[in-house]
């Protein structure tokens, strides 16, 4: 880990910011060519240069020419135009209207990775030999290559933010849980493996492709979460050995018989679910797929092996340093006394629960469906410098083009023509006068002039050309950006036959926003299907049921529904102040993917843990399934419903306190100032206690005890099959078990 470590840590300066749209996409291809053969740069950088009175003042003139010639004198520009070196008809798009604010606009170079380094050095720079004073004159620095820059260096302070929250809090409930320090340093020790062996895994990816500067947060919240998990699993088995007479080494051996390989399960589950996200095309869904399968790895790998050896390690000593014996005994207060297990709150609270099933299931599964209804209102849209707090420079800018000038560039939709050799001026012309006939089109530019409204009215006013057999032309659209209007208009422009019959293809925000959101919709039946067949395998092979399975698919998604409702209702319509941030109306498409990805193998992560513990109850009844018909005694709901009672007197405050610490461990993202960081980190925590609440405590015990003895019902093929290659679970301490059901 050492070793990973220090290989690992600077993993930080070889991500990308970039990586939400889908690069074998036409708008991805179409932009590849204006890099190509136009020389446009792989990433845009905008400035804006604001003065007090007028942009065209001499002023504001000398400080926008010297950063036009500071810009050009850089090798990763590959071009510039501004307000004040752009022919007139041109110029006037590059002005505010109050103008007061004249717009420089520059084309970087040398790949997305180099694209964001050079920008931020030349903002630094511009700002350092600029800086607002006596003049009044106020430079600001945006566009995609800063926004990038400034998303990649804000989430690295983020990331040491949430490191610092996170830990500290997770280690004080691990000692509430605990008690000794030492028992609860462990696991947090087990999450810090994880984290370093994750990071040197991503750093090792980043040779061969580019890995998103997001997966670094995802590997610290859940590395810390998991390993907490899969750590408090462990040690609160060998205690529940310890606690019915068994010797240390039986009660270690039998604890990673059970409790063990239930986390091997769990691992592989929460693995599975999360390496589905390689099935889209989007780095920054690879990218999470990349650092969630390393995270559990590594997470799982150090706790069936660092966590027990710790145990022999310590012996007695794991108790050392406990905090409430301290704190009882200032208090003056006597230890606990273990009571019988009916007594205990968990025990009671899901005889509770059963005895009034059909109400509460009813009323919880209502609950939910009206928590996530807002859902159904969903809008999706792209990232854009909004993500980003107000105070940065890039959300500024975008600010300004969006309120201040007139024809805002982010609207504006570019047509590409691969193959436009041997294409007259006419064709051209013939086709940009098509174009501009399309409802919610202002004007579009051809090499030749600009044509409004099918008449050619003057020189072009927007970038356009033709080199190396190919051409574009820049469409100016009125159409809001992810409104049905621009949606209507995309289709409107794709319908307009390319000139001479050649192939055309669009690119700018729009239709790259349609091209990300088809990609994972054309995609998501294989990737939740593929989630739900590993599922369904998994828990099969672990209960040998085929109704638990479905049970848990079931309980699963009704889990998220809070989760995805909330995303809706606060980030896209703006409730409670968007928790900071600034709406936009629209849900980035890769966010309810990512979240559904990573919670619902989450989801697992508890129901394994909890199935597994009942289904050791339910064996040491010595009842039957339904469906098997071998000899041997077959018990009544009764059984049942006390097996589910056991499991979870047994399991619930351990779920209950990985929950809190995971919950804790995604709530840090909330100190990130990304907006999808707190978007993740609000619906991960919600995902997270609502499953551990309603869902473990009172929708999973009333769903076992409507459904009875048929919980373990599968048809004989698949008993046949489950005797042959299932996991043997918890039988052989089957024994020990039936201790407390005497």
């Amino acid at each position: 880990m050492l070793a990973a470590g220090i290989f690992g840590v600077p993993v930080a300066k070889s991500l990308s910011s970039s990586g939400f749209g889908d690069p074998t996409s036409e708008s991805a291809t179409a932009k590849q060519l204006l890099t190509d053969k136009f020389h446009q740069g792989d990433m845009q950088m905008l400035i804006t240069v604001t003065a007090p009175d007028s942009a065209t003042g001499a002023a504001a003139r000398a400080v926008g020419l010297d950063i036009v010639d500071q810009l050009k004198r850089s090798p990763n520009v590959a071009g510039v135009t501004s307000a004040w070196t752009t022919p007139p008809a041109a110029a006037k798009r590059l002005v505010s209207t109050d103008g007061k604010a004249g717009l420089i606009v520059a084309g970087i170079g040398g790949g997305e990775s180099a694209a964001q380094a050079t920008a931020q050095t030349l903002s630094d720079e511009i700002t350092r030999e600029h800086p607002a004073g006596a003049t009044g004159i106020i430079v600001r620095s945006g566009g995609d290559a800063m926004v990038n820059a400034q998303i990649n260096s804000q989430l690295q302070r983020d990331l040491l933010l949430m490191e610092s929250i996170a830990v500290p809090l997770s280690f004080l409930v691990l000692v509430w849980v605990f008690g000794g320090l030492l028992a609860a340093a462990l696991p947090v020790a087990v999450g810090l493996m994880a984290i370093l062996g994750s990071m040197a895994v991503l750093r090792l990816i980043t040779f061969s492709t580019d890995v998103s500067n997001l997966a670094p947060n995802l590997s610290t919240a859940l590395g810390l979460a998991l390993a907490i998990d899969y750590t408090l699993l462990i040690i609160s088995r060998y205690r529940d050995e310890l606690a019915d007479g068994a010797h240390p080494n039986a009660a270690l051996i039998t604890t990673m018989t059970t409790a063990g390989r239930t986390v091997l399960v769990s691992a592989t589950t929460v693995a599975l679910s999360m390496a589905a996200m390689i099935l889209f095309p989007m780095h920054v869904l690879k990218s999470f797929a990349y650092a969630g399968v390393a995270t559990v790895a590594f997470a799982a790998l150090a706790a069936v092996v660092v966590t027990p050896a710790a145990i022999v390690l310590l012996g007695d000593r794991l108790n050392a340093l406990d905090v409430r014996r301290l704190a009882r005994r200032l208090l003056h207060r006597p230890d606990p006394v273990q009571g019988p297990v009916e007594g205990q709150f968990w025990y009671r609270s899901t005889t509770s629960v059963m005895r009034r099933a059909v109400p509460l299931a009813l009323a919880v599964v209502a609950l939910l469906l009206v928590l996530g209804a807002p859902f159904l209102g969903v809008k999706w849209g792209f990232p854009d410098d909004r993500v980003l707090p107000t105070s940065a420079s890039a959300h500024q800018v975008g600010d300004q083009l969006r309120t201040e000038f007139a024809d805002n560039s982010a609207t504006s939709v570019t047509a590409v023509i691969p193959d436009a050799g041997g294409l007259t001026a006419a064709d051209l012309e013939r086709y940009a006068a098509q174009l501009s006939g399309v409802p919610d089109v202002s004007a579009v530019s051809a090499p030749t002039g600009t044509f409004v409204a099918g008449a050619r009215v003057g020189a072009p006013s927007a970038a356009t050309g033709a080199a190396q057999g190919s051409a574009f032309l820049t469409i100016d659209s009125t159409a809001p950006l992810f409104s049905d209007a621009s949606q209507t208009q995309l289709d409107r422009l794709h319908a307009v036959p390319g000139p001479a019959g050649r192939q055309v293809e669009l690119t700018g925000i729009a239709q790259t926003n349609r091209d990300s959101v088809d990609a994972i919709t054309s995609r998501l039946p294989a990737v939740l299907g593929l989630i739900a067949v590993i599922t369904f395998g998994l828990l099969f092979l672990l209960t040998g049921s085929v109704v638990l399975p479905l049970k848990a698919l079931v309980l699963n998604v009704l889990s998220l529904t809070a989760a995805f409702g909330a995303l809706v209702w606060i980030f896209q319509d703006g409730h409670l102040g968007a928790l900071g941030t600034t709406p936009t109306a629209t849900l980035p498409a890769n966010t309810p993917v990512l979240l559904f990805c990573i919670a619902f193998g989450l989801s697992m992560d508890y129901e394994v843990f909890l199935i597994s513990r009942i289904r050791e109850y339910w064996l040491a009844s010595g009842a039957v399934g339904p469906a098997t018909l071998s000899p041997g005694p077959v018990r009544t709901r009764a059984d049942n419903d006390r097996s589910v009672a056991l499991g979870l007197a047994r399991t619930g405050r351990v779920i209950t306190a990985a929950a809190l610490v995971m919950s804790i461990s995604f709530a840090a993202l909330f100190g990130a100032h990304v907006q999808f960081m707190r978007m993740l980190g609000l619906g991960l925590t919600l995902a997270v206690l609502v499953d551990a609440t309603l869902v473990r405590m009172v929708l999973l015990p009333a769903f076992m005890h409507l459904l009875g003895r048929w919980n373990w019902w599968a048809p004989k093929p698949l008993v046949w099959l489950h005797d042959r290659i299932g996991l043997r679970e918890g039988e052989k301490s089957t024994e020990r078990a039936t201790v407390p059901v005497a």
